[in-house]
């Protein structure tokens, strides 16, 4: 396992990344461009633990090179060895994978490079900027945040989706996605300074596109002056 993977595999058995093989168990469409599987872990959650929004590099065979896409584990069991993935789907070859995957179908994953560092002080407030790749950190990061209140720009829609948000808590603000992200720039750019305002501990969390998260990371950290401790940022996707 783990053979071929030209220089990404490469640079990652150098960090002494673990390969696991998963294996599909279920599957389910959640809606038409949203799907879910559960997977049995081939060992991985005994072997590096659970942590709020953790994720793995899948590895998806392609006619010219390999290439590996991240993704976040839902609802990890480690008691049985299961996790669930869940899959926005477009254009590409890890979406083609999701859309035919069975049961009984295998997938090679590593883990290297995930991690959670929980915010100090505690958040008196989330702010969190997703879209539906990043749905099941999102998920993850409300639950691990327990009692703190969450503002979340959401782009586009959560029709059918797992969004595991209490409205008694969280106010999710959805924005159609517009001008491959600019608008929804532009409706942080506007919000989100008067929320910083009145919080004395904020907490902001980015994953969007690659292009869009590094817009916003750099305008909360430049021009809003935010702390590097009190914000995370990382792209998730790259729009063609």
């Amino acid at each position: 396992m783990g053979q071929g993977r030209g220089w990404e595999g490469a640079v990652l058995k150098l960090l002494r990344a673990k390969d696991f093989l998963l294996t599909v168990t279920e599957a389910e469409d959640v809606t038409p461009h949203y799907r879910r599987l559960r997977v049995t872990d081939g060992g991985l959650l005994a072997a590096a633990g659970v942590h709020p929004t953790m994720w793995v590099r899948l590895w998806f065979t392609a006619t010219d090179r390999p290439h590996q896409r991240a993704y976040t584990l839902v609802a990890p069991d480690p008691a049985n060895g299961t996790f669930g993935l869940e899959f926005a789907l477009h254009e590409g070859r890890a979406s083609d994978w999701a859309r035919s995957a069975k049961p009984g179908d295998t997938i090679e994953a590593t883990v290297q490079g995930t991690g959670f560092e929980r915010p100090a002080p505690e958040p008196s407030h989330l702010l969190a900027i997703g879209d539906p790749a990043s749905l099941p950190a999102v998920n993850s990061l409300l639950g691990a945040l327990g009692s703190a209140p969450a503002t979340i720009w959401f782009e586009g829609t959560l029709d059918g989706l797992p969004c595991h948000a209490d409205p008694a808590r969280h106010e999710i603000r959805q924005v159609p996605r517009r001008d491959s992200g600019a608008h929804l720039v532009e409706r942080v750019r506007a919000e989100l300074p008067e929320l910083l305002r009145g919080t004395p501990d904020p907490y902001v969390w980015i994953a969007c596109d690659t292009r869009t998260t590094r817009t916003l990371s750099s305008y909360v950290r430049k021009d809003l002056g935010l702390p590097r401790d009190r914000l995370h940022a990382l792209g998730y996707w790259r729009a063609s």
